[in-house]
């Protein structure tokens, strides 16, 4: 319907993209050779290319309709916090590559863009435009709210051998940890709807558990 040109940074398996349908030219950018790997048995229509996200994105953001970027988040999240606090995790600091591309992208980006993240442990640098369930949203164009505040949570239950999303990653010898990947990936109909968004497509149907984000593992 849109026929866009798409960059999808920080790809992973693909959960943000797995909606997007095939009309788009869409290049993903996944820095681990496995994981890369992965999304381009579900997505063989893409580009994939094994990089560094946050360069590869200084170095083509003229060349995309729309910025899809969901940088690294475990170094900001409230787990993180915690767990540095009861001495489960090394102390690290905050990665501000998040921050770099954000401010990046809002004087920049010559189409349209949206980063995502988790809700910090801190206040957030740069004001989000939405916050939707567990993600922050920063973006060049308006998120409605609708009502995905009631998504329900289901990324405490992911093991490496739950099939989330449609994602059955137990054919895969690979050393990274699967249930790690598969926690990060983003609920698809959530992209899907981001990706709506952009496009001012405007739903008129609830949101609500049990509807459009119930997904069982």
């Amino acid at each position: 319907i849109y026929d866009m040109k798409i960059l999808n940074l920080y790809a992973g398996i693909g959960g943000n993209r797995k909606l997007w349908g095939d009309d788009h030219e869409i290049t993903a950018v996944e820095y681990n050779k496995e994981i890369a790997g992965i999304y381009a048995d579900h997505f063989p229509n893409d580009t994939v290319v094994v990089a560094d996200a946050h360069e590869y994105l200084l170095q083509h953001y003229r060349d995309f309709d729309f910025i899809w970027s969901s940088p690294p988040c475990q170094t900001h999240s409230a787990i993180r916090e915690m767990g540095v606090k009861r001495g489960l995790y090394a102390a690290k600091f905050p990665d501000m590559k998040l921050w770099q591309e954000i401010t990046f992208l809002q004087h920049f980006a010559k189409g349209k863009f949206v980063v995502e993240n988790v809700v910090p442990y801190y206040e957030p640098y740069v004001k989000p435009t939405i916050e939707i369930e567990r993600h922050l949203f920063w973006s060049n164009f308006r998120i409605r709210k609708a009502a995905l505040d009631k998504v329900e949570r289901v990324h405490k239950e992911v093991s490496a051998n739950t099939v989330l999303y449609g994602y059955d990653l137990s054919k895969y010898k690979i050393k990274h940890r699967k249930d790690t990947i598969l926690r990060n990936c983003v609920n698809p109909d959530l992209g899907l709807y981001i990706m709506e968004q952009a496009n001012g497509v405007i739903r008129r149907e609830s949101y609500a558990p049990g509807s459009l984000f119930s997904h069982s593992g």
